[in-house]
């Protein structure tokens, strides 16, 4: 393992804050850092297919954090590596390793979606390193391939039987696309997005290593956890159902569940929101 520090700036078009970039190899594999703020390391990850811009666009700014991600094989400026190690365990090791690498354990660690799923796995594998929990629109619980991703494994399926301008088109087609339309058009947005992120072949192995992994603990783990946890779930969120979030808050003691506005709804406020609950719950971090 190495780390590079930081060595670059990146405007982020969604927060003034900008981005230091670094590198940090693992097993000849390098996976891009990004760190924005100043003050105590809140561990802060992307969803699948997404990058370091995702968590950054709703991390509170001047509140005594910093922001930092790593960002997963295939994701961001990460390499992608063997496809064969593409999964929410593998993931969630290369996290472990960078927060021994960088000692700063135990941290305040969270996610989104993809995110969510990894860092829950790490507080349940890795608790020693993980001082609290932000699970933030969860799309697992404990089981693979749930049937809430199951529009990311047609995604998966169509970028494998088409090239990729085809493949947007015969999915703009489908039932699965018009009921999106209707009930969950954010979910549909990020859809549509997967067929035009470059390389597809990676993309389409990425949508369909993850659609079908699971986070790989059980129920009775998750309820055994023992530090600070804040929830985040939506309505109108048919990948992330906000019925999964205030599952896993019910089952983790004494954590806290924080609906907000759905990003089809109101894209500003559900930003708004998100950092308020982040903020709020940061300060309670000891």
């Amino acid at each position: 393992m190495h780390l590079q520090l930081p060595n670059s700036w990146v405007t982020n078009s969604n927060n003034c804050n900008p981005m230091l970039r670094g590198i940090f190899s693992i097993k000849n594999i390098k996976l891009s850092t990004a760190s924005s703020g100043r003050g105590r390391s809140f561990l802060f990850q992307h969803g699948l297919c997404g990058s370091a811009s995702q968590p950054l666009e709703v991390f509170p700014q001047d509140i005594g954090w910093r922001c930092l991600t790593l960002e997963c094989r295939g994701h961001g400026m990460s390499e992608i590596g063997p496809h064969s190690k593409l999964s929410i365990r593998r993931f969630t090791d290369d996290l472990a390793a960078f927060i021994s690498e960088l000692n700063i354990g135990p941290v305040l660690v969270g996610g989104i979606s993809m995110g969510a799923a990894i860092t829950l796995r790490l507080a349940v594998k890795y608790p020693e390193l993980v001082s609290g929990l932000v699970v933030a629109r969860p799309a697992w619980i404990d089981q693979s391939a749930p049937e809430n991703l199951a529009p990311n494994r047609e995604v998966a399926r169509y970028l494998a039987t088409y090239e990729p301008a085809e493949a947007l088109l015969q999915f703009e087609r489908s039932v699965l696309a018009a009921e999106l339309a209707s009930d969950a058009p954010d979910n549909l947005a990020s859809l549509l997005g997967f067929f035009k992120r470059t390389p597809a072949a990676e993309t389409q192995v990425l949508q369909a290593a993850i659609a079908n992994d699971g986070p790989g603990v059980n129920r009775a783990e998750i309820a055994g956890l023992d530090c600070p946890t804040l929830v985040i779930g939506t309505e109108r969120d048919v990948t992330h159902p906000i019925a999964m979030a205030r599952e896993i808050a019910d089952l983790i003691p004494n954590a806290r569940f924080v609906e907000i506005t759905s990003k089809a709804d109101n894209v500003e406020q559900y930003r708004a929101e998100f950092q308020n609950a982040l903020r709020h719950f940061t300060m309670e971090i000891d």
